[in-house]
């Protein structure tokens, strides 16, 4: 039986990630990085490996939660003999590089580190459950079988190894285990009153060796997430529990050795169910950096904004010819190639690795990386040492292409067109740079870049505007695209213009199903692929914004609330909605949708609540 997409629970320790079915097995999980091989690769493939915790005659859970501003996940079973809970958890301890320097963290040490344990915990409250275990690693995307052998704790740990892979498993238990070729197994029945352990591991940090030793990681892992979200500013509102889920979400898709936010934690889950529109999201996009600074600045936590800033200057600052996307450790390379020996998620081939979008030419990057540090310059009221140099850099490349052709916002793999998107963010870029310019004192270079703005702004609106006043897609064309919303957003034109209104409604009343909004109409556009796609989430949220924007708040909050209605039962997003199910599509789950998301709930509860929500200064733009 295929799980949905959206009701797959999401565990994090920032370093790697795991996503677990209702039915209580591991189906997605990668090694050592979140954009490694997976181990547990059920998720795109049936003998892909899993690792299952649940009792084995019942298949259903009674119900599902994550443990209140955690990571946790705690899934509960009710059997016709018994109740137990399983607790899910990527283990986060201490800070451990106290005699020797880490190999990957580049960031600020913090007081915490990832522990490279995968633990589960169970315990009986009720009667008795016969409990079953079955860990399975597959290696290397499904293509090594893994070979068990036992430690000295006899029976209560093994190690898996596979052929050519550096990776090595432990599998350490209070559980007696066995061997079945590749599978770990283990079968008790649990009283009332019992409780076990489980723990993966895969690094240098010993694994628990006895239940109360788990639980205290247990507990200290809860604690670190429960402190951390207790830094954030939420407003007191009942859609508060969708920006605290949204913000451990982010925090989740953040590789904290580097800072880098991945735009997903998985690859090739498709936009429609048995197409080709299936990609890998295990990478870090520059366009993302806009909303993440912004939604984390807005909920309090600059050190995450800092730390992703730093991730970007760190690659515009080392490479001439700045990318749309790099690896999560800033690797340029990210070769696409396709797994051909998986099916794929519900028979959606093809599984893909590496991202060919990587090298394509994207005009909206120089304005997203400018506006990531005006939005830092505006926050934090100061400007890193090293800034001077990038803005300047990305300037003249935004100068140079501006007028050129490019494969927009939506890496379309058909004929390059002149992006009426791609134009406006080269204008942020111009825009931005002369705000910085004056910020620190240089007013001649403020004033002629300030001109240049000028100039683009005037081909957009001489070029990307229709007879009805409405931006288009590209030059050329009346087809609409949802990535116009941000005009408003990106303060292009203000939100009273005719045009931006225009723009704004057309899309709401014309590029949607039932409120829901598409990025484009695909049969208008020429983007290198075959079949549907369902509605983008984020564009629907970005439609929240705008409208807000526009003074439409009742139509705003309406929306709001549909698509909160949409939400996984873990208040988790992918990256669409099919129209006609309700179902989520795409990878999962989706930072930039819990960004859009972010930024529309805190319009609408702006509007709602004047003068103690979002200040001017904290908005993009």
């Amino acid at each position: 039986m295929r799980v949905p997409i959206g009701d797959y629970g999401f565990l994090s320790d920032g370093e790697t990630t795991a996503l677990v079915a209702p039915g209580g097995s591991v189906e997605w999980m990668c090694l050592p990085r979140m954009d490694s091989p997976s181990i547990f690769g059920t998720l795109l493939g049936r003998h892909a490996g899993n690792f299952r915790v649940a009792p084995s005659d019942v298949l259903v859970p009674a119900a599902r939660r994550y443990l209140p501003g955690t990571m946790i996940l705690e899934t509960s079973w009710g059997t016709a003999t018994g109740w137990m809970i399983v607790r899910d958890l990527l283990v986060i301890g201490p800070w451990r590089h106290e005699d020797e320097r880490s190999h990957t963290h580049r960031r600020t040490p913090t007081d915490y580190d990832s522990e490279h344990v995968l633990l589960r915990t169970i315990r009986c409250v009720n009667g008795e459950v016969q409990t079953a275990v079955e860990c399975e690693p597959v290696f290397d995307y499904g293509r090594s079988f893994a070979n068990w052998s036992y430690t000295d704790r006899v029976y209560h740990q093994g190690v898996a190894t596979a052929e050519g892979c550096d990776v090595q498993l432990t599998l350490t238990t209070d559980l007696r285990i066995g061997f079945e070729g590749g599978r770990a197994t283990a079968r008790t029945l649990l009283k009332e009153g019992d409780v076990r352990f489980v723990a993966l591991s895969w690094g240098s940090k010993e694994p628990p060796l006895t239940h109360d030793d788990a639980y205290q990681r247990l507990v200290w892992t809860a604690h670190h997430w429960q402190h951390w979200l207790g830094r954030g500013q939420f407003p007191d509102h009942p859609w508060r529990s969708y920006l605290q889920r949204s913000a451990l979400t982010l925090k989740g898709l953040t590789y904290a050795p580097t800072g880098a936010i991945a735009a997903a934690a998985t690859t090739s889950l498709p936009e429609t169910l048995g197409g080709e529109r299936n990609y890998d999201y295990r990478f870090s996009w520059i366009r993302d950096a806009t909303f993440a600074l912004w939604g984390l600045y807005s909920l309090g936590f600059d050190w995450e904004a800092i730390d992703f800033l730093s991730f970007i200057g760190d690659v515009a600052d080392s490479d001439e010819d700045l990318q749309i996307m790099y690896g999560i450790g800033g690797e340029r390379d990210l070769a696409e190639s396709t797994l051909d020996h998986l099916p794929g998620y519900a028979n959606s081939r093809p599984v893909r690795i590496g991202n060919a979008a990587h090298a394509q030419k994207q005009h909206d990057v120089w304005g997203a990386l400018l506006d990531s540090v005006y939005l830092h310059s505006k926050a934090a009221d100061h400007l890193d040492n090293r800034v001077w140099a990038i803005l300047g850099k990305q300037v003249e490349a935004a100068l140079k292409h501006w007028r050129e052709p490019d494969a927009g916002i939506w890496e379309v793999r058909g004929q390059l067109q002149h992006f009426t998107s791609s134009k406006i963010m080269c204008w942020v870029a111009l825009d931005r740079a002369a705000k910085l310019a004056a910020y620190i004192g240089q007013d001649a270079m403020a004033t002629e870049w300030e001109m240049n703005a000028d100039e683009i702004k005037a081909d957009i609106l001489a070029n990307g505007v229709d007879e009805r006043g409405v931006l288009v897609q590209h030059y050329g064309t009346t087809a609409l695209d949802a990535s116009l919303l941000l005009a408003p957003l990106l303060r292009f034109l203000p939100p009273d213009d005719p045009r931006i209104r225009a723009t704004v409604l057309a899309i709401a009343d014309e590029l949607s199903i039932d409120g829901m909004v598409l990025r484009y109409r695909v049969e208008e556009t020429d983007d290198g692929f075959t079949g549907a796609e369902g509605t983008f989430t984020i564009c629907s949220f970005w439609l929240v914004s705008a409208l807000s924007e526009i003074g439409e708040h009742k139509r705003a909050r309406e929306l709001c609330a549909k698509l909160l209605s949409f939400a996984g039962p873990l208040e988790l997003y992918a990256e669409e909605i099919d129209p006609n199910t309700g179902q989520q599509l795409g990878n999962f789950p989706q930072a930039f949708t819990h960004l859009a998301l972010i930024n529309a709930v805190l319009h609408v509860i702006d509007a709602e609540q004047p003068g103690e929500g979002l200040t001017d200064s904290s908005r993009p733009g």
